[in-house]
């Protein structure tokens, strides 16, 4: 039977959902191994939500047998995936949908994180295009997401230390969103981030960098730009204001994007993240929380 790491292992610590899962997964991996005929190269590796194990497929091929925890934002993962057939993304060689399992080539360990931040903006502002085709009907759709984000944002700003008047645009954002019939109709990823786009140099003909991993919704286009501004967030490195504009900019420009619309996500996102933060975290990150609402403001002056 395959070995968790410790450090996937502590996960158990989120709750009995999470226990019961990891106790399940090494006969889950093993099952699969034997299922699709694949043998392991190298160790059982993670990250936020998923288990991942290098392997050698019956033919030779190296891949990559991915197990998530399931839940619904991976629950479309392979059809995502399916729609994009690799360009773009890594490529789908299998899927277990039911068990949240993926068979996918192996790309390039190095992500994004190792190139100057806004040569990342560059890569992934690049990537939006190729990846938002029309979505499928099986997609949750943004617009209930906005609808039930603006009430519950217009809730928050009552009681909240918040400032009032950013809860209050936000949840005015939301119920507009939610409203406009260009919100939903595109297949999302939802969380392109530095971590989330893999070298591909050398694997795959013409192609530097995919996207992994997708939490996929049906969608507007100007919703993804805010997982680059809020993840490494150390490299802004004292200039945020200046940091996030510059990032904001390059995304906005290298997909064509609409400046006003895009911003307007940004700030929405950001105030979607406090909410989350102070609501169901018993122990609110107050720097996580500062961070947001700091690129909440950068992205308006």
């Amino acid at each position: 039977m395959l070995t968790l790491p410790a450090s996937l292992q502590v996960f158990a610590g989120r709750g009995p959902e999470w226990a019961g899962w990891l106790d399940r997964l090494p006969r889950l991996l093993q099952d699969l191994l034997e299922e699709w005929e694949l043998t392991p190269d190298g160790v059982v590796g993670h990250g936020r939500t998923a288990a991942v194990l290098p392997v050698v497929s019956d033919d030779g091929a190296r891949c990559v047998l991915k197990a998530g925890w399931p839940h619904w934002e991976a629950e479309h993962e392979a059809l995502a995936l399916r729609m994009w057939h690799g360009n773009g993304a890594v490529r789908l060689l299998r899927a277990d949908p039911h068990r949240f399992a993926l068979l996918l080539e192996r790309l390039h360990t190095r992500d994004l994180r190792e190139e100057w931040d806004v040569r990342a903006c560059e890569v992934v502002g690049g990537l939006y295009g190729r990846l938002h085709v029309a979505a499928p009907p099986q997609l949750r759709r943004l617009s209930d997401q906005a609808e039930r984000w603006a009430g519950e944002l217009s809730g928050l700003a009552k009681g909240s230390p918040l400032p009032r008047r950013l809860v209050e645009q936000a949840a005015s954002i939301a119920r507009d969103f939610a409203a406009d019939d260009a919100t939903d109709g595109r297949l999302l990823h939802t969380d392109l981030h530095f971590e989330n786009v893999l070298a591909a140099h050398g694997l795959r003909e013409g192609e530097d960098w995919l996207a992994i991993d997708p939490k996929p919704l049906s969608g507007d286009p100007h919703y993804e730009l805010a997982p680059m501004l809020w993840n490494e967030y150390s490299l802004y490195e004292g200039r945020l204001r200046e940091g996030v504009r510059q990032r904001f900019r390059t995304l906005v420009e290298t997909a064509g994007l609409d400046e006003q619309r895009a911003r307007d996500w940004v700030i929405l996102r950001m105030l979607v993240n406090v909410k989350g933060e102070l609501l169901e975290n018993g122990a609110p990150d107050q720097d996580f929380v500062t961070a947001c609402l700091a690129i909440a403001k950068a992205v308006q002056d």
